[in-house]
């Protein structure tokens, strides 16, 4: 059932279900946001912008999250930290006099039970392990183990240092197994550029 949301439109940050992303609110519009959500269900509705440009248009598919920490600075700043709740693809912008943008937008089912193949988790652990050697990253793989099919794949997704073309793709990604796939495509690509020239990029 489609809904309204309030939207904050922030390129190269996508948010997964059952993830978090802490965000620092400066700008009067997102503190005007901010406080509207808190004053009514604590939700906002995170979307990459086409263009880093104000009032660019925005990319279909989004995910709501729900305020679960915040500090209130005395400058009227924020610092929160959004879960993220269910991702959805919007219908239509609405005409609106609030500072912020609104959509009307509806929930993308997900499949809560998705897991993946023992040699689909084994093919994206190997290219993990070379992807973090070859830019120098330190992980804890131990605990990468220890995580289950979704969390890893979406974490992964989530903070992966890709442009934002790319970061769209694995949050449009319609399944676990596809964003897998192409989360291992990505690594493979981005893996490819030399750090100390110009990074390679989707766009």
């Amino acid at each position: 059932m489609a809904t309204r949301l309030s939207i904050f439109p922030l390129p190269g940050a996508i948010l997964f279900p059952g993830l978090h992303l802490p965000l620092h609110i400066f700008e009067p519009r997102y503190r005007a946001l901010v406080g509207d959500a808190l004053a009514r269900d604590r939700r906002i509705a995170m979307i990459q912008p086409q263009r880093a440009e104000e009032g660019a248009p925005l990319f279909a598919v989004g995910c709501v999250g729900k305020i679960d920490e915040v500090e209130a600075l005395d400058d009227g700043r924020y610092n929160i930290i959004l879960q993220g709740e269910t991702r959805y693809r919007i219908v239509r912008e609405l005409e609106v006099t609030t500072p912020f943008r609104q959509v009307e937008a509806e929930p993308i089912a997900e499949d809560d039970d998705a897991a993946l193949s023992s040699i689909e988790r084994a093919g994206f652990e190997l290219e993990a392990r070379r992807f973090a050697d070859a830019q120098g990253y330190s992980v804890d793989w131990d605990s990468v183990a220890r995580l289950d099919d979704r969390s890893l794949i979406d974490g992964v997704s989530q903070i992966a240092p890709f442009d934002f073309a790319a970061k769209q793709a694995l949050l449009e990604a319609p399944t676990l197994q596809a964003r897998c796939e192409l989360l291992v495509q990505l690594m493979q690509f981005f893996g490819r550029s030399d750090p100390d020239e110009d990074r390679v990029t989707l766009q």
